[in-house]
């Protein structure tokens, strides 16, 4: 199944034959809706792992609108449903054709290597009774992509792509991993907060002399 899915994203992101090797063909400009729309019937952790991969990308204010639409993903999981719709102003979020490519052929990488990695073991991490505690992880890196720091949303979209991908093979050293990652996120945002602070305080002192 993942191994198809990786080839349809694969095949998306060939232009079209008209524009191959133009700078930007138009045929390849995807909106969060098509992208999800090419997963078929795409469930709350797929939803969450295309907006954890569209966070990492470079683009002024993706991650802070994405980190809402994961907010409210994490609602869904605390009240156990495993699916939710997607918001319009979410689905109108539009990639040009350098991006979606890339998008896709990440996604391709992702599912192909989930396909030869992942598998059921440690369960008792996927049980349907820890989705509260996993609905209030999902804030939290939804929390810390939002903060404003330099790669800094990273690391938690990291721990959400491994606990999408944890939760739908029902692997749990994948949802393992993903605690780690988050772990490291929450470090690296202290630190630096911290860091900030300490330069902001030095610079205060020097004026003040």
């Amino acid at each position: 199944m993942n191994r198809a899915l990786a080839q349809t994203l694969r095949l998306a992101a060939q232009p079209p034959e008209s524009t191959a090797g133009a700078a930007e063909p138009a045929g390849l400009r995807l909106s969060l809706a098509e992208l999800l729309q090419l997963h078929g019937d795409a469930s709350g952790p797929v939803l969450m792992m295309l907006l954890a991969v569209l966070a990492t990308l470079p683009i002024a204010g993706a991650g802070m609108v994405l980190s809402l639409g994961i907010f409210l993903l994490s609602w869904t999981w605390l009240r156990g449903m495993d699916n939710m719709p997607l918001p319009a102003r979410l689905g109108r979020v539009t990639l040009n054709a350098v991006w979606a490519r890339r998008c896709l052929h990440s996604l391709a990488w992702i599912y192909e290597q989930a396909e030869r990695l992942l598998r059921p073991r440690w369960i008792a991490l996927s049980d349907p009774r820890l989705r509260p505690g996993w609905g209030v992880w999902i804030a939290l890196m939804a929390t810390l992509i939002f903060i404003p720091l330099p790669f800094g949303n990273v690391m938690p979209a990291i721990s959400l792509v491994l606990l999408s991908l944890g939760w739908m093979f029902r692997d749990g050293l994948a949802l393992l991993l993903a605690g780690v990652a988050g772990v490291g996120a929450a470090v690296y945002a202290v630190s630096f907060s911290h860091l900030l602070l300490e330069l902001v305080r030095r610079g205060w002192a020097q004026l003040a002399v």
